[in-house]
C-alpha cells in the first residue's frame, strides 16, 4: 500500500464527492485519515466507510471559513492520528456558493465568499500544516484539488478561476521554500467531474466538448491525490497534475 503508516487530514468537503472518494482512497492505501466536513453526518459516514473496509479513520466537523475551526482540525489530526504527514484540501467552487455572473456583475461580498472557500482557507491550513511538519522534522506532503479554470478562461466564474490560479502559486512557493525540509505541495487540477454539483449544472453539450467523451469521476481525482501524496511522487513538487479528459489541450478547430 502506497501510504502505509501515513497520517492524513482531508479538509473541506471530506464527506462527499471528490472529498469522500479521496478519503476512501487514502484509507485503502493504508493511511490513517481524519476526515473533515461542514456536515458532521457526512464526515461520520466517510470515516465509517474507511473503517468498514478495514482502515482507520475519524470524523471532525467545522467551517473552513473559520480560523478557529481550521486550527481545531489540524490539532485534532495531531491528537487523534499521533501526528500529520499528509494534508489534502478539497472544498471549492463557485456555483455552489454564489451565482455565476459576468465579472462586472459580481458583488464584492460574493467575490469575498469565493476567496474564502477556495484560497484563503487553503493558505491558512497550509501554514498550520507546515508548522506541524517542521516541528515533527520528518517532512510532509500537501495536495490541493484545483481546477483547469486556474489556467484557462473562466466565463461567469472569474473569481473561481483567480483563486484556483492562486493555489498553484502557493504550491510553487511551498516547493521553493520547504523542499529541503522534505515538504512537498502539488495541485490536482480537475476538469468537469461528475459530482452532484456538476451533474446539476452541466449537460450533454459539456460532455461533447471533452475529447474523451465523458465527465471525469471523483475516484480518478482521488487516485491522482494518492499518487501526489505518496513516495512515488517524491521528486514532484510545486507542480500541477491536470485531469480534464483532454479539454485543455484541444485545439479551437476540429
Amino acid at each position: 500500500m502506497r501510504l502505509s503508516g501515513k497520517r492524513a487530514l482531508v479538509i473541506g468537503g471530506g464527506g462527499g464527492g471528490i472529498g469522500r472518494a479521496t478519503t476512501e482512497a487514502l484509507g485503502n492505501e493504508g493511511a490513517s485519515v481524519l476526515v473533515a466536513d461542514f456536515d458532521p453526518d457526512r464526515a461520520a459516514a466517510a470515516a465509517a466507510a474507511v473503517r468498514s473496509a478495514g482502515g482507520t479513520a475519524y470524523p471532525v466537523s467545522g467551517d473552513v471559513r473559520s480560523a478557529a475551526d481550521l486550527d481545531a482540525m489540524i490539532a485534532a489530526a495531531v491528537q487523534q492520528l499521533g501526528g500529520l504527514d499528509v494534508l489534502v484540501t478539497v472544498v471549492g467552487g463557485q456555483v455552489a456558493f454564489v451565482p455565476a455572473v459576468k465579472l462586472h456583475e459580481m458583488a464584492d461580498e460574493d467575490w469575498d465568499t469565493i476567496y474564502e472557500v477556495n484560497l484563503k482557507y487553503v493558505a491558512r491550513a497550509v501554514r498550520a500544516a507546515l508548522r506541524v511538519f517542521l516541528d515533527q522534522g520528518t517532512g510532509g506532503t500537501i495536495v490541493s484539488v484545483g481546477s483547469v479554470t486556474g489556467f484557462m478562461a473562466a466565463p461567469e466564474q472569474a473569481a473561481y478561476g483567480v483563486m484556483k490560479a492562486g493555489l498553484l502559486s502557493l504550491a510553487r512557493t511551498v516547493a521553493a521554500e520547504y523542499a529541503r525540509d522534505g515538504i512537498r505541495m502539488n495541485i490536482a487540477a480537475a476538469g468537469a467531474i461528475a459530482t452532484a454539483v456538476a451533474n446539476a449544472g452541466e449537460g450533454t453539450e459539456v460532455v461533447e466538448e471533452i475529447p474523451v467523451g465523458r465527465l471525469g469521476r471523483s475516484e480518478e481525482v482521488a487516485q491522482a491525490v494518492v499518487y501526489l501524496a505518496s513516495d512515488a511522487a517524491a521528486y514532484v513538487t510545486g507542480q500541477q497534475l491536470v485531469l480534464d479528459g483532454g479539454v485543455s489541450v484541444r485545439g479551437p478547430f476540429q
